[in-house]
């Protein structure tokens, strides 16, 4: 996969010199159509061998472009912060919104690489990171970016006399420390580990282009050629494909689902509710307290049809936790900042850090819901996004989150007895609007996007409770009981 990147590639100055100007107008010119555009944003990955120019090249674009509208970072150590969070989240906080270009200094190629070449992680833990890096990409693609992959490369040859210049160099001596030595001790290793990755994530959608870092005229023209390249062919209006997902089952014949076959006469004695509530809450408050939880984080997730009692069930919970312990987020539609980006990143930038929670009132599912419901995504969108959300609740599951996920049910009878309620009650008016009205004209679309969402997405790491909600006393309850349900058997383990 390397050869071609070590047979020596070069180019002469004269040629440079009178090349690079009309590149660096070039790509000032399809940076400036593409912030006007502002219909994606474009996603640069710098990755390759010790010395192979990646800084410089990085250095350069910031050079040939405006550098306001490009976001460059580089990726070091984990932070504390990082640590406790999934791998993904600090990669998912420097995405560029549309219109902008974001060049990822490492990105998240850098730690599975590494890891693999220095015995941290077995063949089988590699390519499982390697698969998610595919389905990342995939969805970043299908959400409308442009994702370019520049991996820089040097022959062993090449890279040993460039670490022992820049050592050399009292101006960049600073760049070769023992872990860059280190590094190339293992260098067969790492190229053998680094070939495996290209290869398995080269795809059509998010290619590899692999670059000579040994002159840096060619370096820095090839580089630049490329970038151009790719935006100019995506602002000319091309874009890449994304194979779609499989179908949905069809709706079952019978008419029956998992909603209207529960039982919503299930009712508890208002004399019941307070005694049952105050041991559940009680319970909720001990677990939540308890010390295995500092090195877990909880993710609790509230959906349901409008008048189920997504609010009052929350307050409940809350009432039992550690002010200091949650955060509550209420999911409305999303902001011009959060329309800038793809559509699970709202959601990944208030994923908690361990020991603490966030409980989201609505959230990442109105993409297959109320997205779905009122056409505001491609069929193809909501479609993927069944898979995209199961690998995101799987990456949380993965670093240690609880994952707990309601569904608030509430027949059809109830929700127009509470629809009215509101209306004939003053201080609960402000809870009921046209739009509910609307929505509620559209029931059976939203109860078989929901029932799909149920198929779907209940999984063993982050299955669906549903709760019926009839009779708001037991839903509470019940609410608060599972929740407490859920840290024990975490505590447990």
């Amino acid at each position: 996969m390397f050869e071609s990147a070590e047979i020596g590639h070069r180019i002469k100055k004269s040629v440079y010199q009178s090349e690079e100007p009309a590149l660096r107008q070039a790509l000032l010119q399809a940076q400036y159509e593409l912030l006007e555009n502002a219909t994606f944003p474009v996603v640069v990955l710098v990755n390759g061998v010790d010395g192979a120019g990646k800084g410089e090249t990085v250095n350069l674009l910031n050079e040939w472009m405006d550098p306001r509208h490009i976001r460059a970072q580089a990726f070091g150590a984990t932070t504390e912060a990082e640590r406790d969070r999934p791998e993904m989240w600090r990669f998912w906080q420097a995405l560029p919104p549309k219109g902008h270009i974001g060049i990822l200094f490492g990105s998240w190629y850098t730690d599975p690489i590494i890891g693999r070449v220095m015995g941290r992680q077995k063949r089988a833990q590699f390519r499982r990171r390697l698969e998610r890096i595919r389905h990342f990409e995939r969805m970043l693609v299908a959400e409308g970016a442009l994702v370019v992959k520049l991996w820089f490369h040097l022959s062993k040859r090449a890279q040993k006399k460039r670490l022992r210049e820049l050592a050399s160099d009292p101006k960049t001596a600073w760049r070769v420390s023992k872990e860059e030595w280190r590094r190339f001790a293992h260098y067969d290793e790492f190229v053998g580990v680094c070939e495996e990755a290209l290869r398995e994530t080269s795809t059509g959608e998010a290619p590899w282009q692999i670059i000579d870092g040994s002159d840096p005229e060619y370096r820095a023209l090839t580089a630049g050629r490329l970038l151009l390249e790719a935006m100019q062919h995506r602002l000319s209006g091309a874009h890449c494909p994304v194979i779609p997902p499989p179908p949905l089952p069809r709706a079952p014949l019978d008419g029956r689902n998992l909603l209207n076959t529960r039982d919503y006469s299930l009712s508890i004695p208002r004399e019941d509710y307070r005694r049952r509530l105050e041991r559940q809450q009680t319970r909720l408050g001990m677990l939540t307290r308890h010390k295995r939880m500092r090195d877990r984080a909880m993710v609790i997730v509230f959906e349901g049809m409008d008048a189920a009692g997504k609010g009052s069930a929350i307050r409940r919970a809350t009432a039992a936790m550690d002010a200091r312990y949650y955060r509550v987020v209420p999911i409305a539609a999303p902001t011009d900042e959060e329309r800038a980006q793809p559509y699970l990143w709202r959601f990944w930038r208030h994923i908690p850090r361990h020991g603490s929670a966030v409980i989201y009132d609505r959230s990442w599912y109105g993409r297959v819901l109320v997205e779905r419901v009122e056409g505001y995504c491609a069929e193809s969108d909501w479609m993927r996004a069944y898979d995209e959300i199961n690998d995101f609740e799987e990456q949380l599951a993965e670093d240690g989150a609880v994952v707990v996920k309601f569904w608030l049910a509430i027949s059809q009878d109830e929700q127009l007895r509470r629809f009215r309620e509101r209306e004939a009650t003053p201080y609960k008016r402000f809870k009921i609007t046209a739009e509910d009205w609307r929505n509620r004209e559209k029931w059976p679309l939203y109860e078989r996007a929901v029932t799909d969402m149920l198929e779907r997405t209940s999984t063993s790491i982050a299955p669906w409770r549903v709760v019926a909600t009839d009779d708001k006393l037991l839903a509470r309850v019940e609410v608060v009981k599972q929740l407490a349900d859920a840290a024990e058997q975490a505590i447990n383990g």
